[in-house]
């Protein structure tokens, strides 16, 4: 039996502290904050696995405390990130109000990641949507309309997911995790079963299937610079721990959808100039290399099953960290040059050193470089991909595994040039001032933990779940993981400064956006349009129609008058009169009246039975 204390959901406490962070004064807010977050990593570590805590909700059977390995890893990566998010939001004057959002935020995340059953999981999931949400319309501007196309696609994602739900429950005759490993139909996957294509699509859509995507680039960017920071991470990540407990034997279906994103998103963060929208491409290339591990989960050996699954989330928790740091980094350059064009920048780094530290740790994460923990979890990610015997190319090397090196050489370009532009291109014609303290010790905090999983491997494995899986893992720092990582290090440098006129010019690129956000708008203002206008006509009938029976009402023999002197052989003079001069009496006996009501009854029945 739980502790009373150890019984309480995060969820809980982290509601409370968004509603200190907006009524306590700044510092003590923010304070509560951040000792709320940090419970959650304490309560998700201590507890041990196997821990839950049961109650009804809504006259269903629920558990709203469920630690196992997936949700242990991230509720640690949860409270790191967002404790240190909470600092950084008070170092860059970032208002009350926007934090407590983004504590309701946490919140909601903490409820999927702690969830014991598909209902839970979905109230939470659709919480995290309206609470995301909220904090991208409170910056104003052009964050109000992305906020309306992100509502849109989180709305659809939701609802499909609900269908999911619905069905599972209605094939299985319960919510909880425990009743069946997965959704219903996972093992055939996503095309063999209803219920799994509606998961598969709804939580696709969070992760960032590609033409499903379109929401990051457009949404990131666009509210204050330390949303940007919580709104990174917590969304996707989540979404691949939920595609994990749907899918939890994986599907080489998946595998290759992840490939597939992490070239995608690789191509377009390139032709990209506004830094957090090139940042947002790679949080799609990133995902990919997760859903790859997770999807490569159905194959037996050393290096399948468990483990891939284990490496897929590992990447995940790994990326929480540095893509956090990278937004962090970027949102100083932006919070003191007031510029969002990298092209308009340059020669910062010698007049922001701490920045450019901290994003220099964030790239050598994010491109994998030997002694960060990026290293380590993608490295465990293509020890899976190359495990995978299938749809090989001449080469004699698989075509998953390719994508993927294909995915980490362009994501190594990427970060070259946007560390190139902003810290070294060109002349600094201004002097900003560097991070504040505060900022300072979010991002060197994270950066620390980005470095200390990259070499202290040994404890990072302690924290994955699938523990007898990983002891298998090769040593990160081996010859081979080494040779791979220096190899790619290399050609993604020389890649870089070889292509970056064409690289340029491609810059006009669009993506499948440029088409969808004007087509949805078109559509949906023609839905509309053709609902009014239909209503406008049905009301038009039914109000004439109205009307004229009033006006038969009013004086029924004038218009049976009318209507018989119109009906060929009926001679009119000869019908009784009624009153006035052009009506005829409609009196019947009541014998009459009564027939002729009874079969008015018996055809509207009749009706009735045949609809």
């Amino acid at each position: 039996m739980l502790e009373p204390v150890a019984a309480i959901p995060p969820f809980v406490y982290l509601l409370l502290a968004a509603f200190a962070v907006v009524v306590l004064p700044r510092l003590a807010g923010h304070l509560v904050a951040a000792a709320a977050t940090l419970a959650v990593g304490l309560q998700g570590y201590l507890l041990p696995e196997g821990t839950y805590a049961e109650t009804v909700f809504l006259g269903f059977e629920v558990v709203f405390l469920n630690v196992d390995g997936p949700s242990r890893l991230f509720a640690v990566g949860i409270a790191i990130l967002a404790t240190a998010a909470v600092v950084y939001a008070y170092a860059s004057d970032a208002p009350r109000v926007m934090t407590g959002f983004a504590m309701s935020y946490v919140a909601s995340t903490a409820g999927v990641v702690f969830a014991g059953d598909w209902l839970t999981m979905i109230f939470f999931w659709e919480l995290m949507a309206v609470t995301s949400t909220l904090l991208v319309w409170h910056y104003g501007g052009a964050a109000v309309r992305a906020g309306y196309r992100y509502a849109i696609f989180h709305g659809i994602g939701g609802t499909i997911l609900l269908g999911a739900v619905v069905f599972h429950y209605v094939e299985v005759g319960s919510f909880l995790y425990t009743a069946l490993e997965g959704i219903h139909g996972a093992q055939e996957g996503p095309f063999g079963s209803t219920v799994a294509l509606l998961a598969a699509l709804g939580i696709g859509i969070n992760c960032g299937f590609i033409l499903l995507h379109s929401w990051i680039p457009d949404t990131y960017p666009r509210p204050h610079f330390a949303a940007s920071v919580f709104l990174s991470v917590f969304t996707t990540k989540t979404a691949v721990l939920v595609m994990h407990r749907a899918f939890p034997e994986g599907g080489l279906w998946l595998a290759y959808i992840g490939g597939a994103m992490a070239v995608y998103g690789v191509f377009f963060a390139l032709v990209q100039y506004d830094p957090r929208r090139l940042l947002s491409y790679h949080i799609q290339a990133q995902v990919g290399y997760m859903l790859a591990g997770i999807g490569l989960a159905f194959m037996a050996g050393d290096y399948g099953g468990g483990f891939a699954a284990a490496a897929g989330l590992a990447h995940a928790f790994n990326n929480i960290l540095y893509k956090a740091l990278l937004f962090m980094a970027v949102g100083v350059v932006i919070y003191r040059t007031q510029e969002e064009n990298i092209k308009k920048l340059g020669g910062l780094w010698n007049v922001m050193p701490l920045t450019f530290v901290a994003y220099v740790v964030g790239a050598a994460s994010i491109t994998a470089v030997p002694g960060t923990n990026g290293f380590v979890s993608k490295g465990m990610v293509l020890d899976a991909a190359h495990e995978l015997d299938v749809l090989t190319l001449a080469l004699g090397e698989d075509l998953l595994w390719w994508l993927l090196i294909v995915g980490a050489v362009g994501t190594f370009m990427s970060f070259i040039k946007l560390g190139y532009y902003i810290f070294f291109h060109g002349e600094n014609t201004i002097e900003p001032r560097d991070a504040t303290p505060g900022q300072t010790v979010a991002m060197l905090a994270v950066g620390a933990f980005c470095i200390a999983y990259g070499f202290a491997h040994g404890a990072f494995y302690d924290l994955l779940p699938y523990t007898d899986a990983v002891a298998a893992a090769a040593d990160p720092f081996s010859t081979g993981h080494l040779t791979e990582g220096v190899i790619l290090l290399v050609v993604g440098f020389v890649a870089f400064f070889s292509l970056r006129a064409p690289i340029t010019a491609l810059a006009w690129v669009p993506d499948v956006e440029r088409w969808l956000f004007p087509a949805a708008f078109y559509v949906g203002r023609g839905l509309v349009w053709g609902v009014t206008e239909l209503w406008a006509a049905v009301d038009r009938v039914v109000m004439a129609s109205a009307a004229a029976s009033m006006r038969v009402g009013t004086a029924p023999g004038r218009y049976a008058y009318r209507m018989l002197e119109s009906v060929p052989g009926v001679a009119v003079e000869d019908l009784p009169r009624g009153r006035g001069t052009a009506s005829v009496s409609l009196r019947a006996s009541v014998g009459t009246s009564v027939l002729l009501v009874t079969a008015a009854l018996f055809g509207a029945l009749l009706v009735l039975l045949l609809l």
